[in-house]
């Protein structure tokens, strides 16, 4: 028996890195998982195949987050396809991809999640779980400094973590909880990748401070298991990058 039989989960930006990893997790654990992606369907059609050779149930969802279509696309996929919507993992973010408006980093990283957010809840049971994932860089922007180029998207995740804690007693109401994790900068993912080029050693240097990065696998594990945690509603949960703890969080 898996701690998620008979639930159904939506990954957001699960074509690839950690919400692929996060999918594969959750669909081991009994989810049915709506695995979501924005341009690239052969990816996310390769994550479902993975989940179903393994014996788990998944399906792959096209859909921009910031537009309302998408975003209510995703949440009916859960319903049309399993039946219910347990778990929400609000994973996509993004900002530092070349040719993209001004406003888009807030709008992914901000405004998205929130409209996720807001068209899933209607869809959730009691006893529901959402879990945004997030960086220390976004977390503690403001009280420890981060890379010039990487400030206007920690500071549109942390707009979007603070947008979400503002709806905790909304979905208190609801009986729905609320769990952030945080992680300190991951090796293998995009934004890493991007941050070294713009910013070359950024990367290694990190890890020489840290002493370790965590893998994307490693820090998938850590964005599943909160899925099931018994922790209270706007919990945080910290992987990696203890040298930031006491430098102010919430």
């Amino acid at each position: 028996m898996g701690l998620l039989d008979n639930k159904t989960a939506i990954v957001t930006g699960s074509s690839r890195g950690i919400g692929a990893e996060v999918a594969k997790n959750l669909a081991a654990e009994g989810a049915a998982v709506v695995v979501n992606y924005r341009q690239k369907a052969p990816r996310a059609n390769k994550v479902v195949a993975g989940i179903e050779a393994a014996g788990g149930r998944a399906t792959a969802v096209g859909a921009d987050l910031t537009t309302q279509e998408g975003v209510q696309a995703l949440a009916s996929a859960a319903m049309e396809n399993f039946g219910s919507l347990d778990v929400l993992v609000l994973n996509a973010s993004g900002g530092m991809e070349s040719g993209m408006a001004d406003d888009y980093a807030l709008k992914l990283n901000r405004d998205a999640q929130v409209n996720m957010l807001n068209a899933a809840v209607p869809l959730m049971k009691e006893g529901s779980r959402v879990v945004f994932v997030t960086s220390h860089q976004a977390h503690f922007i403001n009280s420890v400094p981060t890379m010039p180029e990487y400030e206007p998207v920690a500071r549109s995740k942390r707009a979007g973590e603070d947008a979400l804690r503002e709806l905790l007693p909304n979905l208190a109401e609801k009986g729905i909880s609320l769990v952030v994790v945080s992680g300190d900068m991951i090796e293998g993912t995009v934004t890493a990748t991007l941050l070294d080029r713009s910013n070359p050693g950024a990367i290694e240097a990190r890890r020489a401070e840290a002493g370790k990065l965590y893998s994307v696998e490693e820090f998938a594990e850590v964005v599943a298991s909160m899925a099931t945690a018994d922790v209270e509603s706007g919990h945080t949960e910290y992987a990696g990058g203890s040298d930031y703890f006491g430098k102010g969080a919430e």
